[in-house]
């Protein structure tokens, strides 16, 4: 028999776990640091380039619209070549093209170079969870998701806090490479730890129809269905929240200055802490519940915000980020998990969703702020979280009949 078919999976606690977990938290932080790393530095572009602060904004929406369009067929290419051996093409490639934009002369060069470190670094998160879930025991996923999660967060963080204060001595333009320095050298260390696939099956002489066929297999799974929809709207209306309530802190009665506003992406070692907690929780009181507690859990701390005095709104949004990264951890490892048949596929098109609702919504929420201000952004966002908890408890909720969750 194959040890494809042989062998169960790395168990917690092994050697090889160990490895795997730590390979993908610098997965994470190789493709998060530089996705989100011009968002410090969107002033210092736009004096640079010379363009206006919405057009320096695209040179993070150019990078996040080329990884929701790269997702699903990054998923193809794992499963011809291997998710390990694409994932490694997807950090190496992402890491090289980030040292490019930040050198390149134009606006408009930027705006491609970013747009396609985008596509390259879509191969990390469309296969992340479809090779952990392979190589992992099946008791130990939920976990070995959180952990990944948790790796995005460190490297959602450290993209925005390292090229900041370079960006500040120096220029963007240094800041930038210096985070793209970092992930190579976290990209450095996944190559080198990442235990080799031994349950990877390649699949091979497969046309459109049958791969459109797979995709369409996912969506007709209604609690898949489910999950993709939460994470539109989880996604979407949290972007939302960090990208406005920015605005009400430089206002009164707060204004503070900008390197304290930008202080305040440190709420995302929240998400650095739940998402592998709530991988433990979920093995424990099984992922729906898990889920359904950390969407309940972001909603309370949103709410905080809506209060007066400083310590109490920081509080709420450290609240707010801890229970979505616990949603998003639980949720994305579940999609990848429940797909027997078409796993890369499914954490491709929960990503899509993903990255789709941090462009929708994320963008629509800045309608409700200049129609009612920070009380029409919560209203927006709170919103959008129960909304995401009724299609959970609708669509998502596990049956007697189901297998267990």
């Amino acid at each position: 028999m194959p040890a494809a078919l042989t062998h169960e999976g790395h168990a917690s606690g092994s050697t090889a776990y160990r490895r795997l977990l730590a390979a993908l938290v610098c997965a994470g932080v190789a493709t998060f640091a530089q996705l989100y790393s011009p968002q410090g530095v969107l002033p210092q572009i736009a004096d640079d380039l010379g363009v206006g602060p919405d057009r320096a904004a695209l040179t993070v929406s150019a990078a996040t619209l080329g990884l929701a369009l790269a997702v699903v067929p990054w998923s193809f290419v794992g499963d011809r070549l291997g998710r390990l051996r694409a994932m490694v093409a997807a950090v190496i490639g992402a890491t090289v093209l980030g040292l490019a934009s930040a050198w390149a002369p134009t606006f408009e060069v930027v705006l491609l170079l970013r747009l396609l470190e985008g596509m390259a670094l879509g191969g990390v998160p469309a296969l992340a969870m479809a090779y952990l879930n392979d190589e992992v025991h099946p008791r130990a996923a939920a976990v070995a998701a959180g952990w990944f999660v948790g790796g995005t967060t460190v490297g959602g963080l450290l993209g925005r806090v390292i090229a900041t204060p370079v960006a500040d001595l120096t220029s963007w333009r240094v800041g930038m490479t210096t985070v793209s320095a970092t992930a190579a050298v976290a990209a450095v260390a996944f190559v080198l730890l990442a235990p080799r696939e031994r349950r990877f099956v390649a699949v091979r002489g497969e046309g459109l129809v049958a791969r459109t066929g797979r995709v369409l297999t996912n969506l007709r799974d209604r609690p898949l269905l489910g999950l993709y929809l939460a994470a539109f709207l989880l996604m979407g209306g949290f972007v939302a929240a960090y990208n406005y309530l920015a605005f009400r802190l430089v206002a009164e009665p707060y204004l503070l200055p900008a390197w304290a506003v930008g202080a305040t992406f440190l709420a995302y070692l929240a998400g650095t802490v739940s998402a592998p907690r709530a991988g433990v929780l979920a093995v424990r009181h099984g992922r729906y519940a898990v889920l359904v507690t950390s969407v309940l859990v972001m909603v309370a701390g949103l709410a905080a915000t809506l209060a007066g005095p400083l310590w109490l709104v920081l509080t709420g949004l450290v609240v707010m980020t801890g229970g979505f990264f616990a949603a998003h951890s639980v949720a994305s490892g579940w999609a990848g998990a429940r797909a027997v048949t078409a796993r890369a596929q499914s954490t491709g098109l929960y990503n899509l969703a993903y990255y789709a609702g941090s462009s929708v919504l994320g963008w629509a929420g800045g309608l409700a702020f200049a129609g009612a201000g920070w009380p029409g952004v919560v209203l927006f966002v709170g919103t959008a979280a129960l909304a995401a908890l009724l299609v959970v408890v609708l669509m998502v909720r596990p049956t007697r009949a189901a297998a267990p969750a």
